[in-house]
Order: structure tokens, then sequence, then C-alpha cells
């Protein structure tokens, strides 16, 4: 548990986790469609856990609670996914209890799966226990939600918020830019290699029973999820860190065309705050973390610090008087391009920033460097540090909780060989094989690989694993550290 918790900060996933700032959790889709929204998780059943450390009231207030939600994005997939062989989905929540050393604790896990084949909907909260067959259960809800977390990190946070999203930076600068032109030159190095490896992925990764298909939990709808995670999840303005920590906000476009967009439109104009960091003029970076001990968050402020320095002085340079940045007929096509064809879908959102002062051009242009460097590194160069062992994270789960309507036979079978459940539900040996294999290349520096810096100071303590992602040197090979100037694997 501990272990699971820690890497939910310092792991490969620091994206995911959210402050817990309402109570009682609850679903924002359709209840006729969906099932009740309330969540299995009780006031009880969290005050039993954190008792002697505060109510749940007092751990609300002081911002104690936080949570891992893949209920609402994942839920309405699930009757699909299930209707595919060796495989299956819940909706989910994890709640995690911050202790007194900043670290944080697991308390309860929630799996849903709505009304569906003519049954109810079916949702259960499983707890941290000493009893043998709740040990087991624990073990196995931990084991679902691993998967669904390694689903939502390769397709959301490492594919679509660094690989795919940058295409349109990329294609924008070589078609409005000149080569002489000098945002262009701060750009290509942050470019490099990033057209290639997206169409090596396209070929073998989330191709049609590619990689992704055939071995996440999602199936054949891994990319119909990333898409809708588009809709729903991404905007610009948002990608820059600071902004990330602060909040995200939902806001759905697509047509009425398919059940699974008519659910999930009535979460239009909904908020999700993350909650993990407030503006604070006093703290460093101007951002005071809520977990302190947040090693993603602390090392990406000062790279997110450091790159803005020098986008500043460059821009500043090139640009010494405002009204420079808004006669640049090349620089305003390329913003435009970006805005309107490159993300086409969202052109109308109210968030885009407006370039019209060299500030508005620093701020856009230390977004998209730092999803280059930073973001990528953080999500990616990791991967086989933490998920080659496929037990840490799973990226498939292939059998049902045994308390979902089990029979007799089935719960007789789990309480006899608990064990054999378990591994049955954890991906198969050629799945996990061939996801080592693959981690293990996206996971690599090359030789000639162009790093952000050289040197930075190491952070950790006796017996605490170092958190290195966003060391910005590496040495070749795969070492788990290391910050490229671009998405080049």
């Amino acid at each position: 548990d501990e272990e699971f918790a820690r890497q939910t900060l310092s792991g490969i996933n620091p994206y995911a986790l959210q402050l817990v700032t309402e109570w009682p959790l609850k679903s924002k889709l359709d209840p006729a469609i969906y099932g009740p929204p309330e969540s299995a998780i009780t006031k009880e059943m969290v005050e039993q856990q954190i008792r002697g450390f505060c109510s749940l009231e007092e751990a609300l207030e002081q911002k104690k609670l936080f949570v891992l939600d893949y209920h609402d994005l994942f839920l309405p997939y699930v009757k699909k996914v299930r209707q595919l062989p060796g495989t299956t989905l819940y909706g989910s929540r994890t709640l995690f209890f911050l202790n007194p050393d900043e670290t944080l604790r697991p308390l309860a896990i929630e799996l849903t799966r709505p009304p569906m084949d003519g049954k109810p909907q079916w949702k259960e909260a499983y707890t941290p226990s000493w009893h043998s067959s709740g040990v087991w259960l624990w073990r196995l809800a931990k084991a679902h939600v691993l998967a669904h977390d390694s689903g939502y990190h390769q397709l959301i946070s490492h594919w679509l918020r660094t690989h795919c999203c940058t295409e349109p930076y990329i294609i924008a600068t070589n078609r409005q830019l000149s080569e002489m032109h000098p945002i262009y030159r701060l750009l290509h190095p942050h470019f490099r290699y990033t057209m290639e490896i997206n169409a090596l992925a396209r070929a073998y990764l989330i191709n049609a029973d590619g990689i992704i298909e055939t071995s996440f939990s999602p199936g054949k709808y891994s990319m119909e999820i990333c898409s809708v995670a588009y809709d729903l999840l991404w905007r610009f303005d948002h990608e820059a860190l600071p902004a990330d920590l602060i909040s995200r906000y939902l806001e759905s476009a697509f047509p009425d065309i398919f059940e699974i967009f008519t659910a999930i439109n009535l979460l239009t104009n909904f908020f999700i705050t993350r909650g993990m960091a407030v503006e604070d003029p006093d703290a460093p970076h101007g951002l005071r973390l809520t977990i302190k001990d947040y090693p993603f968050a602390s090392d990406g402020l000062v790279l997110w610090d450091i790159l803005k320095e020098w986008v500043s002085d460059y821009v500043n340079h090139y640009y010494p008087e405002a009204s420079l940045v808004e006669s640049d007929e090349e620089l305003q096509a390329w913003w435009t391009e970006i805005r309107t064809v490159g993300h086409g879908d969202k052109k109308d959102e109210p968030w885009w920033p407006v370039l019209k002062t060299p500030q508005d051009l620093i701020q856009i242009l230390t977004t998209i460097t730092w999803v280059t460097s930073g973001h990528h590194a953080s999500v990616n160069f990791g991967q086989y540090t933490y998920a080659g062992y496929f037990p840490s994270r799973p990226t498939i789960a292939r059998k049902n909780m045994p308390t979902e309507e089990a029979t007799e036979r089935d719960w007789e079978f789990f309480m006899n060989k608990p064990e054999v459940l378990l591994l049955l539900c954890f991906p198969s040996q050629i799945q996990a094989t061939t996801v080592m294999a693959i981690l293990d290349v996206l996971s690599n520096h090359s030789p000639d690989e162009e790093y952000l810096g050289e040197k930075s100071e190491n952070r950790n303590g006796a017996g605490i694993v170092p958190y290195e992602f966003l060391k910005p040197f590496s040495e070749p090979g795969v070492t788990g550290k290391g910050v490229p100037y671009s998405i080049s694997i």
C-alpha cells in the first residue's frame, strides 16, 4: 500500500491525482443510464480508516483527502469493453489520505459496473484489511485500479497530451514560419524526431489490433477513449504546469451521435479542480503545493521557471516592443493555424490565449516547450523502471471481482486459490512480455539525444527511492532519468 501510494505521486502518472473538495463523492453521469450517482465509499468507512487522526470533515477542511477518479471516464465503456474477449472494465475511484509525514495512504477503492444486460448497477468499496479474504479482495481491487491508471497514463497523460497534441505545433511551425524566423529557431530543437516516432506509434502501438489494443483493458476502444478525453480534458492554457496543478476544466463538444457522447455531454461546464497547488506570491514559483512532498511538481516547477526564463530572454531580445508581436504576420499565422486548424475542434473555445504582446508569446512558448520536454520526460522514461515489472503496473485486468454476482463455484475458487485468481486477472504471459519489451524500447535514450541541461540536485533520503525523471541529463540507455528537448521516443 505504501508503494502503491508513493507511485501515485512519484511514479510515471503524476497527472491524475486530485484533491477531494466535496463529500459525498458523486458521479456527474446521467443516473437514468448509469444508475445512482452516490459513491459506495461512505463517511463511516473513511473515518474507520483515519480514526485517531481526524474526522472526515476535518480531513476535507485540512486538505488531506485525495482521489484517483476514473469513474465517469470509464463507466460509459464498461458494457462495450466487457463484450470483448479476455478483458473487463469498471469505473473506479481510489481515495487517499495525507498522513502527518506528508505521505499518502490508500483508504478505499470503489469499483462500479453500470446497469447492463438486464442487471442493475453494481458497485462495491474495498478497504485495506487484516482478514485473509479481505486482503486478497484488496489486492484484486488494486490490480483493477492499476490497470485503469496504466490505460489513463498511456492513452491520455502520455500519447494524447504530449505526442498527439504537439503535432499541430510542429506542422504550423514548418508551414507558417521561415527557417530564419527566431521562433522557428527556438522551437526547432523541441520538435526533433517527434513526427517520426508518432508515425511509428501509429503503425505499431495504437493501430488496430496493435500493442495498445491487445494489451490494455479498453481494447479496441482505446483510441475512442483518447478522443473523448481530448474533448473533455484538454485545453491549451492548462497544459502549462502551474495551471495544470491548480485546476482542470471539462467541456464537451461532440455532437449527440453516439450514446456515449450523449451521456458525457451531460458533463458540459463541469469543473474538476485538481487542487494540487494554490497561487501564493510568497511561495517558491508563486505556488504553494497542497502536498509538500510531491517530487514531480517540485522538480517540474523548477524546470518550468528555467524554461520560462530562457524563453523570456529570447523573446524580449527579438521583440523589444509589444507592437512587434502583433505586427509579425508569420507569427500570427502560426498561432492562428495552431488554434483553428491543428486544434480545429476547439477553435472557438474562450480559453485560447491571445497573441498580442511578448508576455503572451512567452507563456505560449513556455507551455509548448514544457510539454515536449518536462511533461514528456516525466511520463515516459520511467516506464520500464516501474511498469516493466508487470504486477507493479498491470496494463489489463482480465477477470471481474469475485464479489460481483459470483456463483457459489466462483466464490469457492476464490476462497481456495485467491493467488490463482489474481494471476488470471493480471496480463497473460504474452501480453506481459510484449509490454515489457516495448517499454524497454520507449524508456531508452539514444546516444545522440539532446538534453536540456547537464546536472541537477538529487533529492532523496535514506530508504527513499530518488525521483530522477526530471533530472535534465542522462547517459544513453534505460536510466529512468533525463529530459530531452523533444519527444524523440
